[in-house]
C-alpha cells in the first residue's frame, strides 16, 4: 500500500495552527481580564469601593499564572515544531503581547492599592472624574489594539498607535489641574497625590496598548515600527519638582 508522503505533513500543519491558536485565545483571555481589572478599579476609585479594590488587587494573580501558562506553550510550541520566519513571529508576539497584558493588570492593581490608601478619607472636591475619562480612554485603546491583534489588521493597530499622543494629553491636562489644586488649597496634597499617581499609571497602560500596537504591526507586515512614537506628554517641561510620579 502506497501512503501518501504529503499525509503526515498536512496533519502536522493543523496541529500546529491548533497551537498557534490556542496562544492567540489565551492572549485574548488575558486582555479580557486586564479591562477587566481596569474598569473595576476606577470603578472602585470613583465610588471609594474599598472592598472593589481589595478584589481587583486579588484578581492580579489569575493573570500572573495566565500569562506563565502562554509562556510555557509558547516555548513548548517552540520546542515541538521548531518554526521559522512568520510561524516563530507569531509564537513569539503572542509572548510579548502577553508581556504587556500581565503589565496593564499590574497598573489596575496599583490603582486599586491606591483605593485602599485613600480608605474613606473625606476628598475637598470630586476630582477623580477626570481620571474616569483617562481611564475609559485608555480602555478603549487597549480594546481596539487586540482587536486589531485578533484579526491582524494593521491599519486598526497603526490607528492605536497614532492616537497614543492624546492619551498623554489628556493625562497632562489632568495633572496640571490636580496640581493647581493642590496649589490652591494644601488640605487637598494628600488626597490629590494619590490620584497623580492613580493617572500616571493609568497613562502607562496607554503605552503597553501602543507596545501592544507595534507587535501587531511586527507579525502582520514583518517589520519593526521604526517610526518616533506620537507623543503629548508635556509633564516633562514642568519644574521638576512638580512632575508627576513615576511608579
Amino acid at each position: 500500500m502506497i501512503q501518501d508522503p504529503n499525509a503526515g505533513h498536512a496533519h502536522t500543519v493543523a496541529s500546529f495552527d491548533t497551537d498557534l491558536k490556542v496562544l492567540d485565545d489565551m492572549v485574548a483571555d488575558m486582555g479580557t481580564r486586564a479591562g477587566r481589572a481596569l474598569t473595576e478599579a476606577t470603578r472602585a476609585l470613583m465610588d471609594r469601593d474599598i472592598q472593589l479594590a481589595q478584589q481587583v488587587i486579588a484578581s492580579d494573580r489569575s493573570l500572573d499564572l495566565l500569562q506563565h501558562e502562554l509562556e510555557e506553550k509558547a516555548v513548548a510550541t517552540i520546542a515541538r515544531r521548531q518554526p521559522m520566519a512568520v510561524d516563530l513571529r507569531e509564537i513569539v508576539s503572542a509572548m510579548r503581547i502577553a508581556g504587556d497584558l500581565e503589565r496593564v493588570g499590574d497598573l489596575a492593581k496599583n490603582v486599586a492599592k491606591r483605593v485602599v490608601a485613600i480608605g474613606e478619607q473625606p476628598s475637598p472636591l470630586n476630582l477623580a472624574t477626570g481620571l474616569s475619562t483617562l481611564s475609559e480612554r485608555v480602555n478603549q485603546q487597549l480594546t481596539a489594539v487586540l482587536k486589531a491583534y485578533a484579526a491582524r489588521n494593521d491599519k486598526a493597530a497603526l490607528e492605536v498607535w497614532r492616537a497614543d499622543g492624546a492619551i498623554d494629553g489628556l493625562f497632562t491636562s489632568l495633572f496640571r489641574e490636580l496640581l493647581t489644586y493642590m496649589m490652591e488649597d494644601p488640605r487637598s496634597i494628600g488626597y490629590c497625590t494619590h490620584l497623580l499617581f492613580c493617572a500616571k499609571n493609568l497613562e502607562r497602560v496607554g503605552d503597553h496598548a501602543t507596545n501592544i500596537a507595534e507587535t501587531a504591526h511586527y507579525v502582520i507586515t514583518g517589520e519593526a515600527l521604526i517610526a518616533e512614537r506620537p507623543k503629548g506628554d508635556e509633564s516633562s517641561a514642568i519644574e521638576p519638582s512638580l512632575r508627576p510620579p513615576q511608579t
